[in-house]
């Protein structure tokens, strides 16, 4: 698999969400709350979220098990519209403790998890990771 414009666009905002979730998740945590931060970087972290889940419907991978080229990590694009939906459903209603379980929850199962697949060896990002970068593989 090549490194085509989509998968350019869907590499740069996976992992850009996965290194800016925690600082979100920082603003709010602490003695010094930083709701303006967390409000800003927390909108910017959806819209990279977005963009990963809308960009992985155009990545097909018909090497493995799949289903017109979709694999089981493209579970995660619904996974992700609907922690969305739900955390700012949980916000909407006020109860902030249920926003934040959603969006912790979102992150770890969509960064971190699917993330973490990613980085198997028959994966684009696992052979260059294993492969060229490391030269295991």
């Amino acid at each position: 698999m090549q490194m085509s414009p989509i998968i350019a666009v869907h590499l740069t905002a996976a992992v850009s969400a996965l290194v800016l979730g925690p600082v979100v998740l920082w603003a709010r945590r602490g003695r010094t709350q930083r709701p303006r931060l967390h409000r800003a970087l927390g909108y910017a972290w959806v819209t990279l979220m977005v963009m990963t889940a809308v960009s992985a419907i155009f990545i097909r991978d018909f090497r493995l098990p799949n289903i017109s080229g979709f694999t089981l990590i493209h579970l995660m694009v619904p996974a992700v519209f609907y922690g969305l939906g739900r955390a700012f459903w949980k916000l909407f209603r006020g109860d902030i403790r249920g926003h934040r379980l959603a969006m912790q929850v979102t992150y770890i199962s969509a960064c971190i998890v699917a993330g973490g697949f990613t980085l198997l060896p028959s994966r684009y990002l696992g052979q260059l990771l294993w492969g060229q970068w490391l030269g295991l593989a």
